[in-house]
């Protein structure tokens, strides 16, 4: 499966999630998870490219314990338990 799509479904999952996505230009400062008002809110900047998005959206992700239970490309789930190295 591709980053471009590896990040569609990345993407559905976290509104799956609960997760308004908000695509923002942030010159590529980055983006991330935030809540605005209660709401589970997740920046993609989309100044980044699609790998460092996908990233973005994974960190999100992991935050979430219960989304693993949730149906997912094989794929998309191996990144998602795979431990972001430095």
């Amino acid at each position: 499966m591709h980053t471009v799509e590896l990040l569609e479904e990345a993407v559905a999952l976290a509104e799956r999630a609960g997760y308004q996505i908000r695509q923002e230009w942030l010159g590529g400062s980055g983006g991330g998870a935030c809540q605005i008002k209660g709401r589970k809110t997740l920046f993609l900047d989309v100044a980044a490219g699609p790998a460092d998005q996908l990233e973005q959206v994974l960190d999100a992700l992991r935050g979430e314990p219960e989304v693993l239970a949730r149906p997912m490309p094989y794929q998309l789930r191996e990144l998602l338990q795979a431990r972001k190295i430095a």
